[in-house]
């Protein structure tokens, strides 16, 4: 089969983006990033059907090549990510956040933490009880990824569901950083587990100085980047050289970050939050503030249609088996209950001192999408032994999130929230 060009995958993506987006909105009526996964995930199967009525053709086979010329971890962890962050920063009140830093804090660090152990050890037991002989440490690196909620995923729902602006605030805060303590708590355990025997011990010292060194680093370097773009926006009032600016500066922020080896999300999350509170007010006039937030807009329901498409597809990639699938209906109940018991404790907590709302935990639970990142993430493990059965346990763990979480959240907020 041919190699494809860039330009030829991004056509062919867009191409199909466009036409199921159009298919979603015309006949199903569904939130666009479901109706496309759904939508994609049918056509999946319809070429595995073709496949096996007529395997001389194979065409599940051409696909599957197809999508290995789409390197999905550093499309989406290198390129979209960072996009889809900032437009998704630039949109929330950051006093609404303020108000509620402390909750956001815990859970989007300590509830992590608490996801990744939760998960792992439960995952180490529970497979082994099915034949399916996982370490611990890969155990843990699974929980690592699964356990921060998808900020795409999550504030795609939250447009289409009306929540209390006390708790979406706190879900789009959290969600907005969990999946940046993820990917530092992941890299730290893939960094343990691939060391080889003669390198010296990372020990807890180790561990808390690349914790911090990644997540205060991406912190520090967002606010440094984001004043910087915002003394550029105030000085001039020209929407063109303006929005390109904030371009810049998500690509720049991000770049350095992977250079510094700061958390490159959180970077763009505080850029995006100075920007969208500080930038918007202050820096910008009226028809500037209209042209950033339309394009921003823009590109995120783009980047959003064509990932959520490519996570419909990724079935075709995936080796799937009875071990693997039975492990997948074992921790898709652990993954709700360690979600559950990880913004249970930190909501528990500070219901001593603050009224919350009522029906937060349970929001908070059934609301924690999984999305793309978590199969990023997977797909940029080394080629281990276990790693088709990891990638296959967290596709089904997403799409469940996804399709099941994603189509009931309504339901849930309207039975809780009083």
């Amino acid at each position: 089969m041919p190699t494809l060009s860039l330009f030829n995958i991004a056509a062919i993506t867009i191409t199909l983006a466009a036409s199921f987006g159009y298919i979603n909105h015309r006949w199903l009526r569904m939130p666009i990033s479901i109706g496309l996964v759904i939508i994609a995930l049918i056509a999946s199967f319809i070429v595995m059907l073709v496949d096996v009525i007529l395997p001389d053709l194979g065409i599940q086979n051409a696909v599957r090549l197809s999508l290995a010329q789409i390197d999905f971890h550093e499309t989406l962890m290198k390129g979209m990510l960072s996009f889809l962050l900032f437009a998704g920063a630039l949109h929330v009140d950051i006093e609404d956040l303020l108000h509620r830093k402390y909750a956001i804090t815990l859970m989007a660090t300590f509830g992590v933490l608490i996801s990744t152990f939760l998960i792992g050890f439960a995952m180490f037991y529970l497979t082994g009880l099915i034949g399916l002989d996982i370490p611990l440490i890969y155990c843990l690196i699974f929980g690592s990824l699964i356990a921060p909620t998808d900020p795409v995923a999550v504030l795609g729902i939250l447009k289409t569901v009306k929540v209390p602006r006390s708790l979406k605030a706190k879900i789009a805060g959290e969600s907005l950083f969990n999946d940046g303590v993820g990917v530092v708590v992941f890299t730290i355990l893939v960094a343990i587990a691939t060391q080889s025997p003669s390198d010296d011990a990372i020990g807890t010292y180790e561990i808390t100085r690349l914790f911090l060194l990644e997540a205060g680093g991406g912190a520090v370097l967002g606010l440094a980047t984001g004043y910087i773009a915002y003394l550029a926006l105030k000085s001039i009032d020209e929407y063109t050289i303006e929005v390109l600016i904030t371009l810049a500066l998500v690509m720049m922020s991000y770049s350095l970050a992977y250079a510094l080896h700061f958390s490159g999300p959180i970077a763009v999350v505080i850029a995006g939050l100075l920007i969208g509170n500080r930038g918007m007010r202050f820096a910008m006039s009226e028809s500037t503030r209209d042209h950033v937030n339309k394009f921003w807009t823009l590109l995120d329901e783009i980047m959003n249609a064509a990932l959520f498409l490519i996570i419909g597809f990724e079935i075709l990639a995936i080796t799937e088996t009875a071990t693997n699938l039975a492990a997948t209906l074992l921790m898709i109940p652990v993954v709700l209950i360690a979600r559950f018991i990880a913004v249970g404790l930190p909501i528990s907590l500070l219901s001593l001192k603050a009224k919350y709302t009522p029906g937060a935990v349970a929001v908070l639970t059934w609301g924690g999408l999984r999305g793309g990142i978590s199969v990023a993430l997977v797909l940029s493990l080394p080629n281990i032994p276990e790693k088709e059965s990891l990638l296959a346990i967290t596709y089904g763990v997403v799409i469940f999130s996804i399709i099941v979480q994603g189509l009931t959240v309504k339901k849930v907020v309207e039975h809780f929230v009083k």
